[in-house]
């Protein structure tokens, strides 16, 4: 394992001796400490595009999922989750590459119609044939990830171990976007970066048109019906996106409320037992930045729990492909936050930590196993640190 954690310092470890930390938020939602006041006024514009309700006139739809992106990213606070799951279906070619099922709407089926198209008898997209893999998907967290944004790409192809090179079981790999590029965002790490993420979102979830996605979706891929899409595309222009790009990228990491003496050395415990069982291979504690012309974010250690690298999850958590993740393949998910949340892993089964642990499979199974070994007062520790974060 120590092999491992070297690999992995070269995410977590320091770019030209850099010791300097994100700051944490007061409050769940705040802005990183230490913007300027361009950048506070930024953040602010954004969080009030992040918060407004988009009309039918203005783009949202015919097919859609909310018509706002706090509508889904809400709890605790805005930045956050919602109860809202994505539905997405894909297909394994016969040359065992993966079809994302675009022309059918496969990397997200819409749910909600508006009422022009619903008049035409159109709904929502329908699932696609039987031979495709469906799968849901939970809202992640926005907290802190402007720093996920910035990991060089060298320092994650670094950090990569594909063929498990060390023999520690564990081989994580880089994501990749649908045309190839590294993929940091999303739970097969198939999103390059915010800016794709944000237009990605305009455009699946609220059905808005964008410089990136400027062609209007119909029903499972299929034409719209005349006279459904009244808004000329693109429906929202790059400044108002980047807006909330900046919005999200300057989302503060979570704050860590100060625990008693007590409650200190519990989780100090199970922080060593974290590294110890092996969570901290995948579940790596920090992320170093590349330059950013945020100085807050600019070369910087941030809190995130997660190596930003697809690991094999076992097929108990099995889902659907992505171009550059087979079906039981995921991004690490970052762990800021964890106190916060009631449900886990990507579909929400999990109702408590220790069900989303004892679910890991693959290349946690080690990890998993650890756990499992562990006193019932250690186990206590360890997830005590968990619920901390």
């Amino acid at each position: 394992m120590l092999a491992r954690l070297v690999v992995g310092g070269v995410i977590s470890g320091a770019i030209s001796g850099c010791t300097r930390q994100v700051p944490e938020a007061q409050a769940l939602g705040d802005p990183v400490p230490g913007l300027t006041d361009d950048e506070l006024a930024r953040f602010e514009a954004g969080r009030a595009l992040f918060d407004r309700v988009f009309s039918v006139e203005e783009g949202t739809g015919p097919l859609f999922n909310e018509n706002q992106c706090s509508a889904c990213h809400t709890v605790p606070a805005v930045g956050g989750t919602g109860e809202q799951l994505v539905i997405k279906a894909t297909r394994r070619r016969g040359d065992g590459s993966c079809d994302i099922l675009a022309s059918e709407s496969g990397e997200n089926l819409r749910r909600q119609a508006t009422p022009v198209l619903a008049r035409h008898g159109i709904e929502r997209d329908t699932l696609p044939s039987a031979t495709a893999d469906i799968a849901t998907f939970s809202v992640p967290f926005l907290f802190g990830l402007g720093a996920a944004d910035l990991v060089p790409e060298d320092a994650l192809r670094a950090a990569a171990d594909p063929d498990d090179a060390d023999g520690d079981g564990i081989s994580g790999r880089v994501g990749l976007t649908p045309d190839g590029r590294v993929g940091r965002f999303g739970r097969k790490a198939d999103v390059a970066s915010l800016h794709d993420f944000t237009h990605l979102a305009f455009f699946n979830e609220m059905g808005i048109t964008t410089t990136s996605h400027p062609v209007e979706r119909g029903p499972n891929g299929a034409p719209l019906p005349p006279g459904t899409d009244p808004a000329p595309d693109p429906e929202i222009d790059d400044a108002s996106a980047d807006l909330i790009t900046d919005f999200v990228r300057m989302l503060a990491p979570p704050p860590r409320p100060t625990p008693t003496p007590d409650a200190a050395a519990l989780i100090e415990r199970g922080e060593a037992l974290f590294t110890a069982t092996g969570c901290a291979a995948c579940h790596t504690p920090h992320v170093t930045t590349g330059p950013s012309a945020v100085a807050a974010l600019d070369r910087v250690r941030a809190r995130l729990y997660s190596d930003l690298l697809l690991h094999d999850l076992g097929p108990a958590l099995a889902s659907t492909c992505a171009p550059g993740a087979s079906e039981t393949e995921y991004r690490t998910a970052p762990l800021l936050g964890l106190a916060a949340r009631r449900s886990y892993l990507h579909d929400l089964r999990a109702f408590s930590l220790e069900r989303a642990i004892e679910l890991h499979g693959g290349e946690a199974q080690g990890a998993r196993d650890a756990f499992a070994a562990l006193s019932v007062l250690d186990q206590q520790a360890l997830l005590r640190f968990l619920r901390s974060l």
